[in-house]
């Protein structure tokens, strides 16, 4: 009989520890201080994807009414997460495919309730 033992943790953890990892190495390639700046470079440049992967609660708004005459339906979907050690909310552009297309806004907060309250409030 073999026991297969499980841990289950947020994406939020696993979010922290990709961004730690991300800048040990890009330190290691490009000295110590300039590594967590590259990183948040690359985090302000993939944002939308970022904080989807990060996201631990989702609700759906309704539908995107884009201005261009695209052929592909997006939805608003309001999104709570941990990012960086910050907590956020944001509304976010999705395909129907769980694919995000953009970033409409978003709040970062300190505490985990304020965030909370704001996902349930707006």
């Amino acid at each position: 009989m073999e026991i297969i033992m499980t841990m289950f943790q947020p994406i939020s953890v696993a979010a922290d520890r990709v961004m730690a990892a991300l800048v040990s190495g890009l330190e290691i390639e490009f000295g110590h201080g300039a590594g967590e700046a590259l990183a948040h470079r690359f985090l302000e440049a993939e944002e939308s994807d970022f904080l989807w992967d990060a996201r631990e609660m989702e609700r759906w708004i309704g539908a995107f009414e884009s201005v261009d005459d695209d052929e592909i339906d997006l939805d608003r979907v309001r999104i709570f997460g941990r990012l960086d050690g910050k907590w956020f909310v944001a509304v976010m552009i999705v395909d129907g495919d769980g694919n995000p297309h953009g970033l409409m806004g978003k709040r970062e907060f300190s505490r985990r309730r304020l965030a909370l309250a704001a996902f349930a409030d707006a």
